[in-house]
């Protein structure tokens, strides 16, 4: 009789609990979905790595290699003239310069601090002083930061064929 009051008892503290789990489960708040605009190829926003995984990727990257990624990070900058390059922050230290496959797409000037997901080919690239400046006065750079740029720079590079915008 005893074992199968203890029986009871377990069937009973094992049913509350579980009672209790699918209280909790539909009390926590549901995921907030992000809405995003497309640019370029039409991509999804899963399965994109975030940044700072992907800076220790570019880590191991020589000039000339690439490798086809999907990355999730925030905008630092986009070319003010068209919107046809943009700076996102990899980690503390590390930025990527992106542009659009075949000058195919453009994005918005206005989303500096947005988070994109971009997707294509990662790659590092000597970028020429003359390119440097180019890109520093398309972001409305002073003369003066314009003519401090004076050797080629070891850059992390990005080619997007695909771009989400975060809304």
């Amino acid at each position: 009789m005893k074992s199968v009051t203890l029986l009871i008892i377990s069937v009973f503290m094992l049913i509350s609990c579980k009672n209790n789990a699918q209280e909790n489960t539909e009390t926590t708040p549901k995921e907030k979905k992000i809405e995003y605009a497309s640019f370029g190829k039409s991509i999804i926003a899963t399965d994109a790595i975030a940044a700072s995984s992907m800076a220790t990727h570019y880590k191991t990257l020589n000039v000339g290699d690439s490798i086809d990624s999907k990355i999730k990070a925030k905008v630092n900058d986009v070319c003010q003239a068209k919107g046809c390059w943009m700076r996102l922050q990899l980690d503390d230290e590390n930025e990527v310069m992106v542009k659009f496959k075949d000058y195919g797409f453009f994005v918005p000037k206005d989303i500096s601090g947005k988070t994109v997901i971009i997707n294509g080919k990662a790659f590092i690239q000597e970028v020429s002083v003359d390119e440097q400046r180019h890109y520093a006065e398309d972001a409305g750079k002073t003369p003066e930061e314009i003519a401090s740029i004076t050797e080629p720079k070891r850059t992390y590079s990005f080619e997007a064929d695909g771009v989400l915008v975060a809304q």
